[in-house]
């Protein structure tokens, strides 16, 4: 038999497939002695079927004819080796992926033969063999369409009753190993976007329907670890970022996945979903942990932050217009209906509500209730008195007598008074809802974000069809909705008390938008005008009022520009500092840069920062990695305080309702004097440059050592042209007295010169570098590592003849100093006063 396999034959005929075959079905057992006869003739045959499929119908004709599917399942049974099952499993792979006929694809699901393979009991413990079936199961799935996953399948009176293809498969989606997770969502896609309603129904019934529910377990556990790498990194830093950025990209594809599930339009497995997130992850987990004080279950609970970043992500990947404003009805809830005393513990407070409704074992749901329905009060600070307390809210409607403590107002707290962190999670959890599409406009009206040009619209739409006072409410000074919570906001109140058990508090309370919109931007307000946050944070909330009003100032009121305006006279006088600070020849060049930015940043269409930064570490600062003298903290410094000044000036020219300019205003550069050292010195427009030539007739002779033991004679020059400045070092020519060399050049700017107390010939200078390399705005980036060698301070000490040459050269150098500050501060004088006039009639 051996002899005659080898015997030299066609290779791509159907003499050679009639061989294999025949020599194949003589095969009693399958050991060691054969088993390389067998893997040759299983990987021939594939090749075969392939090419008969593409070429020549005879082949799988004879396939057909010899039932070589059924010899398949016979060399599998007989069988001794496991590296035969491996080839069989890769034979069938490669077949049913390469099949294009569909008569062909047809055949083969037509028999028992696959789904015989299916459920073999294959020895799973090799890891190979399980990557081969896993590749084997996602091969037929490929195939899948409504006429050939009916052969698949075993029914019941038109009812599925056996898919062994997706039973199988589904009890690897948790395996360690992410391929091969990978692999069995793929299959299941394939599975539910054929389309096919009976398919549908098993796969959403139980006992099937575990899987989502062990899925969105699994994803808890993802988004409770995260939570772990993220406390972890406050002590450990930015070396943790990795792992956080990976454990993010795990979430985000899980969260793509119940995307994909949800798109193939199976609505029984949309709505367990949503409630399997709503009970498992967001009740029990994550909104609980928004109050400004709990205590977070150490095993189950989620972090402020960890919690932000999950409804970000949930609210834009996972489309379900039922999860969107369930969770947008809870934030309008009070605190003390939804959390559950198996998240927190008691905090002062307990009220009983019924919940008997919704009852079940937190091990199955994540969510659980007792049969009291009790639940926990947690207090947060109350804002309400902060943040409504300006005569221009509604005062003439009533608040029951009661504070009204709700998430939404809790967001709105880490505004006004939390960390950097807090700020940039509430900023990017409210402009998540405001751009999810799924939201009710009445849902969005209620928490105070509906965009101002939609309130005009559904103003609009209500006068045609004559509905209230919306015609009246358009054409008002105002432009205010005053009415309560629509029907949209009802039915989704109702949804959380009957299908939820959570008793909705704020339905006690009547909820005026106005009020809210009037909360939403006293916070906004507040937050400008805070000096604890960075400037990229407090560029988000600028691109948040800029949504929320893009064209005029109606809902600004006299306090806020008196705010506003107090904070940007505050941050003026910073800026007057850095013009005569160490980077003043760089001001202007990053106020022009930093503008242009910012413009693009508040006008975008969706904010730039990606809601995972919040998450990443807290890298020290430039100003902590350096000394607090060193220029390369003041460079940052310099940074931070232009990128604020610009936001709060464009916040001005809006909240005036101007355009924003393309330009910041700065007046023009005027022409270098002829009195000036530079001019005397025969410098040009362009600076100093080394190895070109200069008139010495200012300059002061000096000694400076570079290098230990290496003194050297100089000629010292210091100059100032516009706003650029430098220090000059020049050699002497022997033949040209008072023409120099320029050998040397460093930045005027942030040389701090100092006359040595001891050695009264001696000049001390700090020579900062030339350039500051770029800050990137969002400092929260993969790897964000900040070496603090990158710029490095350098020290020159130069020695003079004599006292009365140290003191012409340090009045130099301040002389200069102050030209430079004094052309820089000329020239952004246009920026430094804001005009307004105030309303009188608002206060």
């Amino acid at each position: 038999m051996w002899f005659s396999f080898w015997r030299s034959r066609e290779r791509f005929s159907l003499d050679e497939f009639r061989f294999l075959t025949d020599q194949l079905m003589k095969v009693q057992v399958v050991n060691e002695v054969n088993k390389d006869f067998v893997i040759e003739a299983l990987r021939s045959i594939a090749e075969l079927i392939t090419y008969g499929d593409q070429h020549d119908v005879a082949y799988f004709e004879f396939f057909m004819e010899k039932q070589v599917m059924g010899e398949f399942v016979r060399i599998l049974r007989i069988s001794r080796t496991v590296i035969v099952s491996l080839q069989l499993l890769q034979t069938m792979s490669i077949v049913i992926q390469n099949l294009k006929n569909e008569h062909s694809i047809y055949y083969m699901f037509s028999n028992e033969h696959i789904n015989h393979l299916i459920t073999y009991s294959f020895d799973f413990r090799n890891e190979e063999l399980l990557s081969y079936y896993i590749s084997f199961l996602r091969a037929i799935s490929g195939k899948l369409n409504k006429n050939t996953i009916s052969l698949l399948v075993k029914t019941d009176n038109e009812e599925v009753v056996s898919f062994p293809l997706y039973v199988e498969a589904i009890r690897f989606a948790f395996h360690e190993e992410s391929m091969i997770r990978t692999a069995v969502r793929a299959l299941t896609l394939n599975v539910y976007h054929v389309g096919d309603e009976a398919v549908n129904k098993f796969v959403a019934s139980d006992p099937h329907a575990d899987y989502f529910s062990n899925l969105v377990k699994f994803f808890r556990e993802q988004c409770i670890n995260l939570d772990k790498l993220v406390n972890a990194s406050k002590c450990m830093g930015p070396d943790t970022s990795g792992s956080i950025l990976s454990s993010v990209d795990e979430i985000e594809d899980n969260l793509y996945y119940f995307s994909d599930v949800i798109s193939a339009g199976i609505p029984d497995i949309g709505r367990l979903i949503t409630d399997l997130m709503l009970k498992v992850l967001i009740f029990p987990s994550v909104l609980p942990s928004l109050r400004m004080e709990v205590v977070k279950d150490s095993d189950t609970g989620i972090g402020t932050a960890t919690s932000l970043y999950l409804l970000c992500c949930i609210l834009r990947i996972v489309k379900i217009k039922d999860l969107a404003n369930i969770v947008a009805a809870v934030l309008l809830c009070d605190i003390e209906t939804f959390v559950p005393m198996s998240e927190a513990k008691l905090n002062g407070f307990m009220v009983n509500h019924d919940m008997s409704h919704e009852n079940q074992d937190s091990e199955n749901s994540g969510f659980r209730s007792d049969s009291n329905g009790q639940s926990l009060r947690v207090l947060i600070p109350n804002i309400s008195s902060s943040l409504n307390s300006h005569p221009e809210d509604d005062s003439s409607e009533p608040d029951h007598g009661r504070t009204y403590s709700a998430l939404r107002e809790a967001l709105l707290s880490y505004i006004t008074t939390g960390d950097d962190i807090q700020v940039s999670g509430s900023l990017s959890m409210l402009a998540t809802l405001l751009q999810t599409k799924e939201l009710e406009e009445s849902m969005l009206d209620a928490l105070g974000i509906l965009p101002q040009r939609k309130q005009q619209k559904k103003l609009l739409l209500e006068a045609l069809v004559g509905e209230g006072s919306a015609e009246e409410q358009l054409f008002s000074s105002e432009n205010m909705v005053k009415d309560g919570i629509g029907s949209e906001m009802d039915c989704y109140f109702q949804k959380l008390k009957e299908k939820y058990g959570l008793l909705c508090m704020c339905k006690e309370v009547t909820v005026t938008p106005r009020r809210q919109r009037f909360q939403v931007l006293d916070a906004l307000v507040s937050l400008f005008c805070r000096s604890n946050i960075s400037a990229e944070t407090l560029w988000d909330g600028g691109w948040l009022l800029r949504q929320l009003l893009p064209y005029s100032k109606a809902d600004f009121r006299s306090h806020h520009l008196e705010l506003l305006k107090d904070t940007f006279h505050n941050c003026t006088s910073c800026i007057l500092d850095e013009t005569k600070g160490s980077w003043p020849d760089l001001l202007i060049m990053v106020l022009c840069d930093e503008w242009r930015k910012c413009k693009r940043t508040i006008e975008a269409s969706s904010p730039r920062k990606d809601p995972k930064s919040m998450l990443l570490p807290a890298h020290k600062s430039l100003s902590e990695v350096a000394s607090g003298e060193s220029s390369f903290a003041a460079g940052e410094r310099l940074f931070e305080i232009v990128k604020v000044f610009v936001l709060l000036h464009q916040l001005h020219i809006f909240s005036e309702g101007k355009l924003l300019p393309d330009q910041p205003p700065i007046h023009p550069t005027v022409d270098v004097m002829e009195t000036s050292r530079a001019k005397r010195a025969g410098i040009d427009s362009l600076g100093p440059k080394q190895s070109a030539e200069l008139s010495l007739v200012d300059a002061v002779p000096c000694r400076i050592a570079f290098e230990r033991g290496k003194e050297r004679h100089f000629h010292f020059l210091a100059i100032t042209i516009g706003t650029s400045g430098w220090l000059i070092l020049a050699d002497e020519l022997p033949v040209r007295p008072s023409v120099g060399v320029i050998r040397v050049v460093a930045p005027l700017g942030g040389c701090n010169p100092r006359i040595d107390e001891k050695h009264m010939r001696w000049l001390h200078l700090r020579i900062r570098p030339s350039s500051f390399p770029c800050i990137d705005g969002a400092k929260h980036t993969a790897h964000p590592k900040v070496k603090s060698k990158a710029l490095v301070d350098g020290r020159w000490t130069l020695a003079f003849r004599d006292e009365d040459s140290c003191k012409a050269a340090f009045s130099m150098i301040v002389e200069e100093l102050k030209l430079l500050s004094s052309e820089v501060e000329r020239r952004i004088k246009p920026m430094l006063v804001i005009e307004r006039t105030i309303d009188t009639s608002t206060k």
